[in-house]
């Protein structure tokens, strides 16, 4: 691992204080839809509109929360920095700006 293990904790809590705080934003919200069915086109369908956003929103953080959870593990178990793949070791750049990548820039691109 090359990111030092204090650095990767504080980047990992970074990320965790960012997603959990844009969930709790995203729940406090609650669905602007109500009770009243309306359909995509009708006249105040916007909410509709909006609660599917959010959804799609609250489904995409708790994928990012699932992440961090992941390299928190990675990094108790010593593993972090490294590729899941191929254990080749990703470069401190990445990892500041994505402390969750598990994989190398090239692995990635590869798909």
């Amino acid at each position: 691992m090359t990111v030092e293990p204090q650095r990767a904790k504080e980047l990992l809590a970074d990320e965790r204080a960012q997603v959990e705080e844009a969930m709790v934003a995203l729940e406090r919200e609650g669905p602007g839809e109500g009770d009243t069915r309306r359909e995509p086109g009708d006249e105040g369908s916007e909410d509709l509109y909006q609660d599917e956003f959010d959804a799609g929103r609250l489904a995409d953080l708790r994928q990012r929360l699932a992440a961090v959870e992941r390299a928190e593990e990675r990094l108790a178990g010593g593993t972090y920095g490294l590729s899941i793949l191929s254990s080749k070791p990703i470069p401190d750049q990445r990892l500041e700006a994505f402390p969750t990548a598990e994989l190398t820039v090239e692995e990635s691109e590869r798909g």
